[in-house]
């Protein structure tokens, strides 16, 4: 017997229920919109280790030692190093604030054979340099980045009972998605009207883009800020874990990268008139830069999610700009659902479209055909 079609005040009246109830849950679920994203890529990061878990353990069990195994890899050591960066953040914004250390790092400005070279060669060509002037101002912008760094590590560290909070929630979304997420994404998939094998395109290069950021760029920008934090410790700089977190986070930018905190160091080295140090700077970071994302990240991320330089970039900054910290996740993910669905149309619509335009373009209505009726 086939089905009777509604009519259009019917389809009309519950299409608008079901917009109404679309935003009312886009609504409750809107202030921990971030923790269901963050959720459902490391279920996907995870999903592996559970599969392999579900061979022989039951689903709940699996998905409960994979959730135990993901709080001893990301929670326990958040606990332990936000405090160690609070810590130290705090104690280089007190030196930096201390006027003695202002004097010493002018004197040290002062007293550089490199600068004072380079101050001689400028005023050859007539621009007048105050080697003290320069001093103060980069005081000053090294007690700004000791400020927002504390200020940050010390939010992070008096919301650690909302942060407990969300990380529980989190928690318990991933013990769930690991068991229903292939059900959940039929489901999803039966909702939307695009044709299934463009549904399950969209999700194959979130899933993989998701897998490049999280596996990739995290398992290698943490290499690269925990071997560059050591060195520089190692070298006798301050702060290591500030700059080691700084390169951690850098290391995620294709074009600068830690660059931003090594070759400054380097240039540091040159100033204390050591000259070999800060050449032998500059040689460990482009090994470690190159190695890392020649070599290491290609064999963990692979080249089929590759996308171009520039474009990484833009979606990470832009991504910091709008979305804060979750930005560095969010840029990518934006760009890449941007451009699969550029292929989709172009691969299933644009014909379409073209033809649609040019009819309504050069076809009067008098030459049109009539509908059959």
């Amino acid at each position: 017997m086939r089905k009777q079609q509604p009519s259009p005040i019917v389809l009309l009246y519950f299409l608008c229920l079901m917009l109404l109830a679309t935003y009312l849950l886009g609504s409750l679920l809107w202030p921990f919109v971030s923790i269901i994203i963050l959720s459902y890529l490391l279920a996907t990061t995870f999903d592996p280790i559970y599969l392999f878990l579900n061979r022989k353990l039951s689903a709940e069990f699996s998905s409960l030692v994979t959730c135990a195994l993901i709080v001893l890899l990301i929670f326990v050591p958040i606990i332990f190093f936000v405090g160690s960066l609070s810590t130290e953040a705090y104690a280089l914004f007190q030196m930096t604030k201390g006027t003695n250390w202002a004097v010493k790092f002018n004197e040290f400005i002062e007293g550089s054979a490199f600068l004072a070279r380079f101050k001689e060669l400028l005023e050859g060509y007539g621009v007048h340099v105050e080697l003290a002037q320069f001093g103060n101002e980069l005081s000053k912008f090294g007690g700004m980045i000791a400020l927002f760094v504390y200020n940050q590590a010390s939010s992070w560290a008096a919301d650690i009972l909302q942060f407990i909070f969300h990380f529980f929630m989190m928690i318990l979304i991933i013990f769930f998605l690991l068991i229903d997420r292939t059900r959940l994404l039929n489901y999803c998939m039966r909702l939307s009207p695009l044709p299934d094998e463009q549904e399950k395109r969209l999700i194959r290069k979130f899933e993989e883009i998701s897998r490049a950021i999280l596996i990739g760029n995290g398992i290698c920008g943490l290499i690269q800020g925990i071997v560059g934090g050591v060195v520089l410790g190692l070298w006798g700089f301050s702060s290591p874990i500030i700059w080691g977190v700084a390169m951690a986070i850098l290391a995620f930018l294709p074009i600068v990268g830690i660059g931003l905190v090594l070759l400054p160091a380097a240039f540091v080295l040159l100033l204390q008139g050591n000259v070999t140090q800060g050449l032998a700077m500059v040689i460990f970071y482009m090994f470690l830069s190159l190695s890392v994302e020649y070599l290491l990240k290609p064999k963990i991320v692979g080249v089929k999610v590759k996308m171009h330089t520039l474009l990484v970039f833009l979606s990470i900054i832009g991504g910091l700009q709008v979305f804060g910290v979750m930005g560095i996740i969010y840029g990518p993910l934006i760009v890449t659902g941007f451009l699969t669905l550029a292929d989709i149309y172009l691969i299933n619509y644009d014909e379409c479209v073209k033809s649609a335009s040019y009819l309504q373009e050069h076809i009067s209505p008098a030459d049109r055909p009539e509908d059959d009726t």
